[in-house]
């Protein structure tokens, strides 16, 4: 489906409200329900990053859930490929999820390559207002490369990979990212970067 494709509209469709609200949710919870949005290069520690954000959210009695990009394509996605389309479609989906994962209150992490600015902000244009929070682990390619967890950038050097982000694809920096995290940086110095920027949003105390 192209970008521009327009759905047709079914009259048949329409969306519910029910007594139950994402505020009576949050109370509930005893916290606000947002995204926390991860985006940077493959192997710059986004998944590592949101799993121990999320640790020590679970200790602190936080609602949460961690969706994490290869996760997804295992299930959800798993017919889309990695195309600019199939990238923008897999990011909408997820943003869909992570809206109503919003809506039941909870703390979405999310650990997405997002290469696009207009991805990222299709996701944030979903949620309620101050909901999304995107934070760009600025990791440089060399140590990335050098990471190579999965030996991605080693297949998509040698060509066994094409339209991979960051050797033959773009990726997109944040303009204005809400946390502009030093992917050089102690992991335990950003999981206290993170935790300290949550509380002063007030994401913890609705």
């Amino acid at each position: 489906m192209a970008d521009n494709a327009v759905l047709p509209h079914n009259d048949n469709v329409v969306w519910h409200t029910h007594p139950v609200t994402r505020q009576d949710r949050e109370l509930l919870h005893k916290h606000q329900g947002a995204v926390v949005w991860f985006t940077g290069l493959s192997g710059s520690g986004k998944s590592t990053l949101a799993g121990l954000l999320e640790k020590e959210l679970y200790q602190r009695g936080v609602s949460t859930y961690l969706l994490d990009g290869d996760n997804v394509r295992q299930g959800f996605c798993r017919d889309l490929g990695f195309s600019d389309e199939d990238r923008r479609e897999n990011i909408r989906r997820v943003g869909e999820v992570a809206r109503l994962m919003v809506d039941a209150g909870l703390m979405v992490l999310t650990a997405f390559i997002s290469p696009h600015r207009n991805e990222r902000q299709l996701v944030r244009d979903m949620l309620p207002v101050n909901r999304f929070i995107e934070v760009f682990l600025d990791t440089p390619l060399k140590i990335c490369q050098e990471r190579d967890p999965k030996g991605l950038y080693q297949k998509a050097h040698s060509s066994e990979l094409l339209n991979f982000t960051g050797i033959d694809a773009v990726y997109e920096t944040p303009q204005r990212p809400d946390l502009h995290l030093d992917g050089k940086e102690l992991l335990s110095n950003l999981t206290g970067c993170l935790l300290g920027f949550l509380n002063e949003r007030f994401m913890l105390d609705p």
